[in-house]
C-alpha cells in the first residue's frame, strides 16, 4: 500500500507533466496557472487510494484521477468568477488576471481536458466510469445553481442546504473514491460503500469550510476570511443564525444583508459576534462530527483487512482537523 504522501508526490509530478501548448496561448495560460496554484489534491488522491486498496497499485487510475482534478479546478475557476472572488489559494483569481470572458473559455477547455483524461480509463470499465462522472458533473451544476438561488432567499432550511452541498461538493469526492474502486476491480457493493463514505466525508468537509471562512486563519486558509459573509452566501452558519436569532438579531442580519455600501470589516465583525452569541461554531462542529461518524461506519462495512484502510482513515482524520 502506498502512503498518502507518496500518492500526493505522484499526483504533483503528473500534473506538472500536463502540457497545454495548443494555440492560442491566451486560452491555455490560465489553465496552467490554475493547476499550478496547488491545493490539497484530495480528490485524485482518494481515487488512487481506493484503487490501491483493491489493486495493489495505482497505475490504472492515474489518468482518470488527473481528469477529476482538472475538472475540480474547472469548477473552482467558474465558481470564483460567479462569486467575484479576488483570491484563490492566496493568488489572484483567473478572471482578475485575464478577465471574465477568458476565464469562461479557459474553464470550458479544462472541462474538455477532464473528459479527455478520463477517456483513457481501461476499456473494461470505461463506460461505468464515464457514466458516473457525467452524472456527477450534472449534479455539481445543479448544486451550484441551488447555491446561487439561495443567495436570493432568506428562508433556506438546513435540509435544503445539506442537499445543496451534497451536490456541489460531496458528490465529486464520492465519485473519485468510486472511480478508483471501479478501476481497481472492487465488487460493486464495496464501491458503493466507498461512494457513501465520500458523500459523508464531503459533507463534513464543506461544513468545515463554512467554519473556516469565519473562524480560520487567513495565513493558512488560502483566501480572505469572511468572504461568505460579505457575499451573503447561505452557509450552514448563516442559515442557522437566521433560524435561531432573536427578533433584534434577525433584523440586524437582514439589514446588513440588504446593504450595498458598507465597511467589510464591520460586517464580518458584526456577523461573527452574532454567531458567537448563538454558539454556531459549536453547532457546526457537532454536525461535522455527525457526518464523520457516518463516514467511519461506511468504511467499517468494507470487507477488506483493516490494515488496507489505515491510510484512508488517516486522511479522514486530517480532513477533520485541517486549517485550510
Amino acid at each position: 500500500m502506498l502512503t498518502f504522501e507518496r500518492i500526493l508526490q505522484r499526483i504533483e509530478s503528473e500534473i506538472a507533466g500536463l502540457s497545454f501548448t495548443n494555440p492560442p496561448a491566451s486560452l491555455y495560460e490560465p489553465v496552467s496557472y490554475t493547476l499550478s496554484l496547488g491545493g490539497k489534491r484530495i480528490r485524485p488522491a482518494l481515487a488512487l487510494m481506493a484503487c490501491d486498496i483493491y489493486n495493489n497499485g495505482i497505475e490504472k487510475a492515474i489518468l482518470p484521477a488527473l481528469g477529476l482534478e482538472v475538472f475540480h479546478n474547472f469548477t473552482l475557476l467558474h465558481d470564483d468568477l460567479m462569486d467575484e472572488a479576488d483570491k484563490r489559494r492566496n493568488k489572484p483569481t483567473v478572471h482578475k488576471v485575464w478577465g471574465a470572458n477568458t476565464a469562461i473559455l479557459s474553464g470550458d477547455a479544462m472541462l474538455i481536458e477532464a473528459y479527455r483524461l478520463i477517456g483513457h480509463t481501461d476499456p473494461s470499465c470505461l463506460r461505468e466510469v464515464l457514466d458516473l462522472f457525467t452524472r456527477t458533473a450534472a449534479e455539481i451544476c445543479g448544486g451550484q445553481q441551488y447555491d446561487m438561488e439561495f443567495e436570493r432567499r432568506n428562508d433556506v432550511t438546513e435540509e435544503e442546504y445539506i442537499e445543496m452541498i451534497r451536490l456541489k461538493t460531496a458528490v465529486l469526492i464520492a465519485c473519485a473514491l468510486k472511480t478508483g474502486a471501479i478501476v481497481g476491480g472492487a465488487p460493486a457493493d464495496e464501491a458503493g460503500h466507498l461512494y457513501d463514505y465520500g458523500i459523508h466525508i464531503g459533507l463534513a468537509f464543506q461544513l468545515q469550510d463554512d467554519l473556516l471562512d469565519v473562524y480560520g486563519d487567513p495565513a493558512t486558509f488560502g483566501k480572505n476570511i469572511g468572504g461568505d459573509i460579505l457575499c451573503d452566501k447561505k452557509t450552514f452558519l448563516l442559515i442557522n443564525a437566521l433560524r435561531l436569532a432573536d427578533e433584534g438579531q434577525r433584523t440586524t442580519l437582514l439589514d446588513w444583508m440588504g446593504k450595498e455600501a458598507f465597511d467589510p470589516a464591520d460586517k464580518i465583525r458584526l456577523f461573527t459576534r452574532i454567531y458567537d452569541s448563538l454558539h454556531l461554531k459549536e453547532l457546526t462542529e457537532e454536525r461535522i462530527q455527525y457526518y464523520y461518524e457516518k463516514a467511519m461506519s461506511d468504511l467499517a462495512a468494507l470487507r477488506v483487512s483493516p490494515d488496507r484502510l489505515m491510510e484512508l482513515r488517516s486522511v479522514t482524520d486530517r480532513l477533520m482537523h485541517r486549517k485550510s
